[in-house]
């Protein structure tokens, strides 16, 4: 029943796992400090971001730590006689990493505005301006956002098919570049 926090790049295919499990899914901004706000705010159990920080509040005070993320994973695999069939089992999708847009100085965030302001999608996608813009189809979606610490755009995009993810990254990006025509795509790590 516990709000489990996760971040606007995380896949598609959590929330629907999180329901699965009995928990209520919560898609917010992202960034480490953000989440951790957030997660206090809603007095949420877990919450986890793509680039991997898994924030825990049960059994503990509350922290951030890979090695201690990695025990509970362990933890839970132990309880099943076949953990690979458990990993096997969990869906999975064809996805970009994520992607980095070169801009200027204070650019990026006027990109994204005027995508919010300008861009429209028909239904069944459904738009969140939390962070960016992101749009989910019923078969995957897309993000670009600005980066909360360099001058670039970021971009993540999934679908449950290879064709999917490339219909969903050519409308998306075919949407970016009427605002900035010479965007240049690089498959840089950054948050």
């Amino acid at each position: 029943g516990g709000r489990i926090v996760f971040d606007v790049k995380c896949s598609q295919r959590l929330a629907p796992e999180i329901r699965a499990a009995g928990g209520e899914p919560v898609m917010y901004k992202t960034g480490h400090s953000l989440i951790k706000a957030h997660m206090r705010a809603i007095d949420s159990p877990l919450g986890g971001e793509m680039s991997g920080h898994i924030f825990f509040k049960e059994r503990w005070l509350g922290f951030d730590d890979g090695t201690y993320a990695g025990a509970r994973l362990l933890e839970i695999l132990s309880r099943h006689a076949d953990p690979s069939a458990v990993l096997l089992a969990l869906p999975s999708s064809a996805s970009t990493p994520e992607l980095n847009v070169p801009c200027a100085e204070g650019e990026p965030h006027t990109v994204v505005q005027r995508l919010q302001l300008e861009e429209r999608f028909e239904p069944p996608a459904q738009v969140s301006l939390q962070d960016g813009l992101r749009v989910d189809w019923p078969d995957g979606f897309g993000l670009i956002r600005a980066s909360n610490t360099t001058p670039v755009l970021v971009l993540r995009f999934e679908g449950h098919t290879p064709q999917a993810l490339e219909r969903i990254q050519t409308e998306m990006m075919a949407r970016l570049r009427r605002v900035k025509p010479n965007a240049q795509v690089h498959s840089d790590a950054h948050t």
